[in-house]
């Protein structure tokens, strides 16, 4: 691998520590899901079990990965090799792709989805005129679709961002990702929420429907490739700058099957979107997602964006 292997300590910063997980009280997933919470007992109960039969440290990515295993003690876990059964804390879907995955769940004849869930109408909005008519059109054009996602996601729990809300990855980024979670989308760029400390992989309709059943999500142990970020940005440097910098090195299938964990010093000269934008080009190297880890740029981020509750759980967490 051109990167070494990002391995933290037990003690490093940023990272969970036990006494921290029974510290907080309950806070919800969501400002539009009151009555969900955030289990990092689950995941660090999880992690604990799989670091003393791995032996061994484990990554940030690791720690968040196999914090969602469907059976931590069982589970065989090798990475590139075998295959994970894991429990995601949530799906979003785009306008395009969850017209099938709805159909299908509802053939699965259950009352509602197992874990919160989303649709956001973006995809089906056509660049032609300009933002107000486009709009228009698409509303015009696609009204039986959107009447379709908005009336069986109020029937099965689902969530429903109507066309002109905003592109998927914003949303998410500023409502839903957080760090530690596990999020599938049905959108190859799902990855964008890996700027905020989120595992975030894109997947196709069935996969987002098997989550939503309440069925294991499987998954390719993924192989992990460490990005030591030193310096800071300056100049006329750009978040982006940096991906296009890594996709030269490891070029368009240099990520395929792995997780790309940056680290390092230079991560905190970047912000929240900027980190979220290197996450989301992951996708062009074909990783399977991008992670940061938690810092004061996230902090500020949480707290922007009306989620002072979760800012404040997640600084005793990674303290």
């Amino acid at each position: 691998m051109p990167f070494a292997y990002l391995v933290l300590g037990e003690g490093a910063r940023r990272l969970h520590v036990s006494a921290a997980f029974n510290a907080k009280p309950k806070v919800a997933m969501s400002r539009f899901e009151p009555g969900t919470s955030i289990s990092y007992e689950k995941l660090h109960e999880n992690i604990d079990i799989v670091r003393k039969r791995l032996n061994r440290p484990l990554t940030l990515s690791e720690k968040i990965v196999y914090g969602h295993l469907d059976d931590p003690v069982g589970q065989d876990i090798a990475r590139g090799r075998t295959y994970l059964r894991l429990r995601p804390d949530r799906v979003a879907m785009q306008d395009a792709t969850a017209q099938m995955a709805m159909l299908q769940f509802i053939s699965s004849g259950l009352p509602k989805v197992a874990v919160p869930s989303t649709i956001h109408c973006d995809h089906l909005i056509e660049a032609q005129i300009g933002g107000v008519e486009d709009l228009k059109r698409a509303k015009e054009v696609n009204q039986e679709v959107y009447n379709f996602l908005a009336t069986a996601g109020a029937k099965y729990g689902v969530g429903f961002w109507k066309p002109g809300s905003g592109i998927i990855h914003q949303i998410i980024l500023e409502n839903y990702a957080y760090p530690g979670v596990l999020l599938i989308g049905t959108d190859s760029h799902t990855p964008n929420g890996g700027g905020l400390g989120s595992i975030c992989i894109g997947v196709g309709g069935a996969d987002a429907v098997d989550v939503m059943a309440g069925i294991p999500w499987e998954l390719k142990c993924p192989n992990v490739i460490g990005v030591k970020l030193t310096g800071s940005l300056s100049g006329w440097t750009s978040p982006k700058d940096v991906i296009l910098k890594v996709a030269g090195i490891l070029t368009v299938k240099g990520g395929t099957g792995a997780i790309v964990e940056y680290h390092g010093p230079g991560v905190d000269s970047i912000s929240c979107t900027g980190m979220a934008t290197i996450c989301n080009m992951g996708a062009e190297i074909g990783a399977t997602t991008s992670v940061f880890p938690y810092n004061h740029r996230m902090k500020t981020y949480l707290n922007k964006t009306g989620r002072a509750a979760e800012a404040s759980y997640q600084r005793a967490l990674h303290s």
